[in-house]
């Protein structure tokens, strides 16, 4: 499915790169430098996910400002870094499996939608969507223990005496010296469910988050190349927009319209997910005590707890993290993900419209 947008009738266009499909793609480049590119993404972006995730588990409201001053004053540098080697290590196969399931999902269903004559706008919407979709839900598989376990280590800072004065978290009292340590205790305290504690909300909240991510990317971004080029046209004595002739925007153009359309569908994202994302982060990370044994909340006691806390206020604690990082995240990753698709084409032809 091409990106080029055509203005009006006289065939002036403006040429931005076709689409790469999945066939087009040497899978084994896709997938090497997918995971090179995206492993520098996920350690600059790693502190905001650290402020998010320990101001999701405070029963208290904490500014980032606070959150981040106690942590470099009690822990340092290293605090913001707590769990990073176990998620580096789950980042590389989900996201291959995010990868894949993504290219394949819209390339099938962008043929389906548009044999079936939906027009490009909306067959374009409508397999970003699926694509979102799917991958989301394979990525999962392998995200959620690892979700469980850097989460723990995360927030497992604030248990120390001088550091839980300034922020009250109500973390779960077992210690862990690293990643393997983490995934071991786990498990022989509550088996493999305990590294698939919240899975089903993990999907419920980043299966329609990616879902309704990509299909406003996709309509934001083509909504903004219409806007340029209406911008560029000039109007006839009908009021017709009449352009010269075909525009083609520089690799700095580029950049700019993917980045401005993956922040303003991060924004949207996160707005309408970040309830379910603080809940999955307190079903992961929380426990509670009953009779002197330790066992994990459900999601009736992590609801009750949030609105016994402060309502559907409670629900948006870390939502400027959370959004900082989902655009800051998709930014990064969108400008990198067309990136790589162009460095991993099979051939060397330029991809134009």
């Amino acid at each position: 499915m091409s990106l080029s947008a055509a203005e009006d009738d006289s065939g002036s266009e403006i040429h931005i790169p076709a689409d790469i499909d999945w066939h087009m793609l040497d899978k084994s480049k896709f997938f090497f430098l997918g995971a090179a590119l995206f492993s520098g993404v996920s350690a600059a972006l790693y502190p905001v996910v650290v402020l998010k995730t320990r101001q999701q588990v405070s029963s208290t409201q904490v500014s980032c400002f606070k959150m981040s001053f106690s942590i470099m004053r009690y822990e340092g540098l290293r605090g913001f870094y707590r769990g990073f080697g176990t998620s580096l290590m789950g980042t590389i196969p989900a996201r291959a499996l995010y990868m894949g399931a993504l290219e394949v999902t819209k390339s099938s269903v962008g043929t389906a939608t548009v044999s079936l004559g939906f027009s490009d706008t909306t067959a374009t919407a409508l397999a970003n969507a699926a694509a979102g979709l799917s991958s989301a839900m394979a990525a999962q598989l392998v995200w959620t223990p690892i979700d469980v376990v850097s989460q723990r280590l995360m927030v497992q800072g604030y248990n120390d005496s001088n550091s839980s004065k300034n922020v009250n978290l109500n973390v779960n009292f077992c210690r862990y010296r690293n990643g393997l340590d983490a995934f071991r205790k786990i498990l022989y305290a509550d088996g493999p469910k305990g590294l698939y504690r919240g899975f089903g909300i993990s999907i419920l909240t980043y299966a329609p988050s990616n879902a309704v991510w990509w299909a406003s990317y996709s309509v934001a971004h083509k909504l903004i190349w219409s806007g340029i080029g209406c911008s560029m046209g000039k109007k006839d004595e009908s009021g017709s927009i009449v352009m010269g002739s075909g525009f083609r925007p520089d690799s700095k153009a580029l950049v700019a319209v993917q980045g401005l359309s993956a922040a303003m569908a991060s924004g949207i994202s996160a707005l309408i997910t970040m309830p379910l994302d603080t809940i999955k982060t307190r079903l992961q990370v929380l426990d509670r005590e009953e009779n002197g044994v330790r066992k994990p909340l459900n999601i009736l006691q992590t609801v009750r707890n949030l609105v016994q806390e402060g309502g559907l206020a409670a629900c948006y604690r870390g939502l400027g993290p959370r959004w900082a990082s989902m655009a800051l995240s998709a930014t990064t990753m969108i400008t990198t993900y067309e990136f790589l698709k162009r460095l991993s084409t099979k051939s060397q032809e330029p991809l134009t419209s």
